[in-house]
């Protein structure tokens, strides 16, 4: 009886440890993390009012950029990244030297790298680019965080607002000193 127990035990122990680490697993920012958009940039603030996000996030990228595949593989592919972020946003990447058409927040006609140069001056990559639920840009982060607590700190920087009063460098410091009081 008492090895049955101690089976029985052993046995959920490996359970709760496997759905654990099943919990933790990286997963695919392509599906997780960024969402579909038929590059209508005005639907998609209307997609983004009727959801109750609080903003768009435009993660411009392009072939080639060793930190913006950075950013997908160490952060952008976290589970608690991804909830997070889609909780409150939503989600696209452009390319820069895209040839595409979309149509921009005011519903003009443009190509993915005339939006991203000529509309947000956008030359290095990667761009975090946060837009308020009428396309005004809020807040944008130029190049690779230092890792997966810095970008957890600016999606909170901008869902809470905080945006509005203090730099991101001062929330940050904030943050830190949170840490270690």
């Amino acid at each position: 009886m008492k090895s049955l127990r101690t089976l029985g035990q052993a046995l959920l122990a490996g359970l709760l440890f496997a759905a654990a680490a099943h919990a933790a697993e990286p997963r695919d920012p392509g599906k997780f993390f960024f969402q579909e958009s038929f590059g209508n940039f005005q639907e998609e603030l209307t997609t983004a009012r009727q959801a109750g996000k609080q903003g768009i996030l435009i993660f411009f990228e392009q072939a080639d950029c060793p930190f913006c595949h950075r950013m997908k593989t160490t952060v952008l592919n976290r589970p608690e990244i991804q909830d997070y972020y889609r909780k409150h946003f939503l989600i696209f990447s452009m390319d820069i030297q895209g040839s595409l058409p979309i149509t921009d927040f005011q519903g003009h006609e443009t190509t993915q790298k005339d939006f991203s140069f000529k509309q947000f001056q956008v030359r290095a990559t990667p761009v975090f680019a946060f837009f308020d639920l009428n396309g005004r840009l809020i807040t944008r982060y130029t190049g690779a965080t230092s890792g997966a607590r810095e970008f957890m700190w600016l999606g909170h920087y901008v869902a809470e607002g905080r945006y509005k009063d203090t730099s991101f460098i001062r929330y940050k410091r904030e943050m830190r000193g949170k840490e270690t009081s």
